[in-house]
């Protein structure tokens, strides 16, 4: 299931996915699986997410 959410957050942000991917310390493949739904974030992930990004409504964006 495709996180739209993530993808509608980033454009927010008027963010690239490989520029996303840099601040979140992750590689641009991972960070494109996550934004398709591919692939689920690891709990350091999100920890990184949160403090990166700390206004962001992380339970609507992941688990939404």
């Amino acid at each position: 299931m495709e996180r739209t959410k993530l993808k509608t957050f980033r454009i927010s942000l008027n963010k690239s996915q490989n520029e996303m991917a840099q601040i979140l310390g992750i590689t641009l493949s991972f960070y494109s699986k996550l934004e398709l739904g591919i692939k689920n974030p690891s709990i350091k992930t999100i920890k990184t997410f949160k403090e990166k990004f700390p206004t962001a409504d992380i339970d609507n964006i992941f688990l939404s």
